[in-house]
């Protein structure tokens, strides 16, 4: 029977391709591989002659170790993915990484291997279509019209990020993502039972969730009946599969043995034999690949929603150019204009603010301006500053543009890649600096994906006072500075503040965090905002200077004191603020000038030290864990006072 040939291709490719490359992980793909025929043959719409085509159903492999289902799934659908790059399987700048990675391989939807972040990156992607369906869809002609499926294990049920995204999903009634629980009952250490046994079908509808249990995931018919059903649920939907992990594979199906490692010569004959295939390694027939060739209903599908989109432009053109935007990733075309305009305006603005504030006056225009920018806060708002009074809650207005996250910041920053992923908004939100622990991984997944998603950090250093050392960060900056392809911003003035989030929203090549201080900091003036644009800049500068007192942030103002009191004894500096040190990197020439090799280089940080010895020998930092006090109190007990820094320059020189 063809179908039985069409499934056991997938599980094939896959075995096959682990056994060449002696690593990989066969047994979920021989197990989920009659659930992927059904819903990529009969139900995925997508088009792999244009992979980008944005009304496409967006497809994760939460389980990401299975990574040769997918590949072998955009192989036989007719994306641009060869045997020979099925060979390559693990290689070397291969387009078959050993998990899927976004940008790597035409098709692959995000980065996948950490688990539990798939499904939070689906539930952000289905968010972002309800977002965008509200504001571009009319009542006759619905441009923004897709589903979001997620294939999730055990594993990442087990993850504590299923479970906030998972939740949120619920709360957001997000009906058209749809996810198919790989119940095999294994795990990497063998059978789950002593160490797992969540019912995940009452855990799913205590979230809201449609859950359609006891699906048979080796039987087609009773797969597709469940995605039908699911397909017209007013909630998402949870479709609990039962499987046999490597399945077919003799000794190794229902094993832990079948998990991580090829199966071997002697097995892979045997699942040959009990699943009557009579081909080579890496050979199949020209059947096959016509059954799945999925090129020609994918352009007639685009065809068919190109013609929607012209229905569109003719009802309401107005909407139609926002849909032509925000599915190019574009910023409204005078919105630089605009930005640069506002930025003028606030250089006259003299007064004292936390950062903060300062991001939430930005956030004001921004939002006003900008209706792609969705903002949240987990459990923050009002301490973060993240909200304004252009905010309105999408947890109840379906056309709001602010999430209120609660307090799941790890699943809040996996949905903001999520949305950032499926394209079409801007996800920026909040949490206190030293809760960026909380949601690490999904910070460092969105430097290692090279996407847009802004992250804002307030209550910056000890300087935050009472709450004490567990809510006073000490060696984040140090962390984020060393994530490949993250740019820090720590802002010292509203205006600064304004040009960090300026930069964030242009960089479309990768993360940004925006780090912020709770308490008021001294505004000074600047004679040239374009510097502040470098990364890096000089407050004062004099000829006679042999010193430069470099800072960032709150320090700033500080080393401006600082500098006037070494000036009484004769020292003349310089003061130079870095609001971005990555930014800086970027330019060489001005780097060069703020650390200049014949000047002593002192920076001036209330954080870890570590990221700048690279720079220079003289740090002034704190390599110690906070204390609960006033944020006076320990900005003097920690030696950050104007007089205490002039005595440490005076040591260092």
């Amino acid at each position: 029977m063809i179908t039985n040939k069409l499934v056991n291709a997938l599980r094939f490719l896959s075995a096959d391709a682990v056994e060449r490359a002696n690593s990989g992980h066969p047994g979920m793909p021989l197990g989920m591989a009659d659930i992927a025929e059904v819903l990529w043959r009969n139900h995925l719409n997508h088009s792999p002659e244009n992979p980008k085509w944005f009304n496409r159903d967006r497809f994760v492999l939460s389980n990401g170790h299975g990574s040769m289902l997918i590949y072998s799934l955009l192989h036989l659908s007719g994306y641009s993915l060869s045997i020979e790059d099925l060979k390559d399987f693990r290689k070397l700048k291969s387009k078959t990484p050993g998990h899927p990675e976004f940008g790597v391989t035409e098709g692959v939807e995000t980065t996948t291997g950490p688990l539990g972040q798939g499904i939070a990156n689906a539930v952000g992607m289905a968010l972002a279509e309800k977002i965008l369906a509200e504001k571009i869809n009319t009542p006759n002609i619905k441009p923004i019209d897709h589903m979001t499926y997620c294939f999730l294990g055990d594993g990442c049920l087990m993850e504590g990020v299923s479970h906030e995204a998972m939740s949120l999903a619920g709360v957001l009634e997000l009906n058209k993502l749809i996810c198919f629980y790989d119940s095999n009952g294994i795990s990497i250490d063998g059978k789950i039972d002593p160490w797992y046994k969540d019912d995940i079908s009452k855990r799913c509808e205590a979230y809201g969730w449609n859950v359609i249990n006891n699906i048979d995931g080796h039987n087609r018919d009773d797969i597709d009946q469940a995605i039908k059903k699911a397909k017209v649920s007013k909630k998402p939907t949870m479709i609990v599969c039962k499987t046999s992990i490597g399945y077919g594979a003799g000794a190794k199906q229902d094993s832990e043995s079948s998990h991580g490692a090829a199966l071997g010569s002697e097995i892979l004959s045997e699942l040959r034999q009990n699943l009557s295939w009579p081909y080579e390694p890496f050979e199949l027939d020209e059947e096959i690949y016509q059954h799945w060739d999925a090129k020609p209903a994918g352009m007639a599908k685009e065809k068919k929603w190109n013609s929607i989109c012209e229905q569109l432009k003719t009802e309401d053109p107005q909407k139609y150019d926002v849909l032509t935007r925000l599915s190019a990733n574009k910023l409204p075309e005078e919105f630089n204009l605009k930005f640069d305009s506002f930025i003028k305006e606030l250089t006259q603005n003299e007064n004292a603010f936390a950062t903060r504030k300062s991001s939430q006056i930005v956030l004001e225009f921004l939002q006003s301006n900008l209706p792609e920018l969705i903002g949240g806060s987990a459990d923050l708002s009002g301490s973060n500053n993240t909200n304004s009074k252009s905010s309105i809650s999408l947890n109840e207005n379906a056309d709001g543009n602010y999430i209120y996250y609660g307090v799941r910041e790890f699943g809040m920053n996996a949905v903001m890649n999520g949305m950032a992923l499926h394209g079409g908004v801007i996800p920026y939100a909040g949490t206190f600096l030293v809760f960026m622990d909380y949601g690490r991984n999904a910070v460092r997944m969105a430097a290692l994906m090279g996407i847009r998603v802004i992250f804002v950090f307030s209550h910056d250093s000890i300087a935050l006072g009472e709450d004490g050392p567990t809510h006073q960060p000490i060696e984040h900056l140090t962390t984020l500075r060393s994530t490949p392809n993250m740019h820090t911003w720590r802002p010292s003035t509203l205006v600064e503040t304004a040009v960090a989030w300026k930069n964030a929203l242009k960089n479309k090549e990768g993360p940004s965090s925006i780090i912020l201080s709770r308490q008021n900091l001294e505004n000074f003036s600047v004679s040239n905002v374009k510097d502040l644009e470098l990364g890096g800049y000089f407050v004062s500068e004099n000829e006679e200077a042999k010193i430069n007192l470099i800072a960032t942030g709150s320090e700033v103002s500080l080393a401006i004191k600082a500098e006037k009191i070494l000036k009484q004894d004769g020292l003349v500096c310089n003061i130079a603020s870095i609001p971005c040190l990555e930014t800086l990197l970027e330019n060489e020439d001005q780097y060069k000038r703020i650390f200049n090799k014949d000047k002593t280089n002192i920076v001036i940080e209330c954080a870890h030290p570590n990221s700048w010895y690279k720079h220079t020998k003289h740090v002034i930092g704190i390599e110690s864990f906070g204390e609960s006090g006033t944020g006076g109190d320990l900005m003097n007990h920690f030696g950050f006072t104007p007089e205490k820094i002039a005595t440490k320059v005076k040591k260092l020189v």
